[in-house]
């Protein structure tokens, strides 16, 4: 058999024919590459042109959630807030102690506690509301909110409000009031009010009725943050000449109220009605106390409840700092 002639110069052709088409494809992926990341930075360039500067966020509030309420009140100042619960049974005098918690949606953002014990002579109520004010606007912070809901309070209970704590300008509206755990929404001040609070009498004041709703009730009498009264006698002012008067406090959380209203006297006897409201933060609290006595008593004493009330208003601002 006669053997094939072997043909120089072949196989260097093929190979360098396959060289240039792995040339040519090399090229053709750089260029494709090279294009993609010449789009992508073009889109950023152009993404970031239109995004325009950073609004700033308002800072949140100091506190993200509360303390249990019922249990935030040392049995030995309930023993001295509720006189009348020791001589009540074993198993009624433990259940007084421990309070009713106030039925609210979100423990984080509003609790609150009741206790009360009742004797021949006189019946005491003590009242804990804590709200922790949350601001969904993001240029008001968390604080600046909480400081209009107090002031609202602070209004509303009739005390004018001291220029450096007024504002200059009414807050501007947000669209949405700021949300309660209660599920009611906060009402918003009305134009001029904190501005003119030093020239605007105060309002008329109704006392706490003798079983009031849940802490936190919108509130049309004296104690701010108490529960509105459905009728009964008009309450008489604190005489100013006893410095007992309601006014601002010093040296309670950030700001501080004291109000107290005493009604006058009727078949079922006197009503007096104290509350404390401080604000630290983000956080309102309103320590609401009331005590009722019988038609033969003599009015309950205005310097004994408040000192009462603002000795467990000052046990949970430090309560709030641990």
């Amino acid at each position: 058999m006669q053997r094939k002639r072997y043909a120089p110069g072949r196989t260097g052709s093929t190979a360098r024919t396959a060289t240039v088409l792995t040339s040519i494809l090399g090229l053709g992926l750089g260029l494709g590459l090279t294009g993609c990341s010449a789009g992508t930075t073009t889109d950023d360039i152009a993404v970031d042109a239109k995004a325009g500067p950073v609004s700033p966020v308002a800072p949140p509030g100091r506190y993200r959630t509360l303390f249990e309420p019922c249990g935030s009140v040392p049995q030995a100042m309930l023993k001295d807030l509720l006189p009348g619960a020791a001589a009540l049974a074993d198993a009624e005098r433990g259940k007084a102690y421990r309070g009713v918690a106030a039925v609210t949606y979100d423990t984080d953002r509003r609790v609150g506690c009741t206790w009360k014990a009742d004797s021949p002579e006189i019946s005491h109520r003590l009242v804990l509301d804590i709200e922790r004010v949350v601001s969904y606007d993001p240029a008001v912070s968390d604080d600046a909110r909480a400081q209009e809901v107090y002031l609202r309070k602070q209004l509303a209970a009739g005390i004018p409000v001291p220029p450096t704590t007024a504002p200059t300008t009414p807050p501007a509206p947000t669209g949405t009031a700021t949300d309660t755990a209660t599920g009611t929404a906060d009402p918003k001040s009305t134009t001029g009010a904190a501005s003119t609070a030093g020239t605007t009498a105060p309002p008329s004041k109704t006392p706490p009725p003798a079983t009031g709703s849940a802490p936190g009730a919108p509130s049309t009498g004296a104690a701010s943050g108490g529960t509105p009264s459905s009728g009964g006698p008009t309450p008489t002012p604190t005489s100013t000449s006893t410095g007992l008067e309601p006014r601002v406090l010093d040296g309670l959380g950030d700001i501080a109220y004291v109000d107290d209203a005493l009604s006058a006297a009727s078949a079922n006897g006197h009503q007096r009605a104290v509350s404390v409201v401080f604000r630290t933060s983000n956080v309102i609290v309103t320590v609401s106390y009331r005590a009722q006595t019988t038609a033969s008593s003599e009015a309950p004493d205005s310097k004994e409840l408040q000192d009462k009330a603002r000795n467990l208003a000052r046990r949970l601002a430090e309560r709030l700092e641990e």
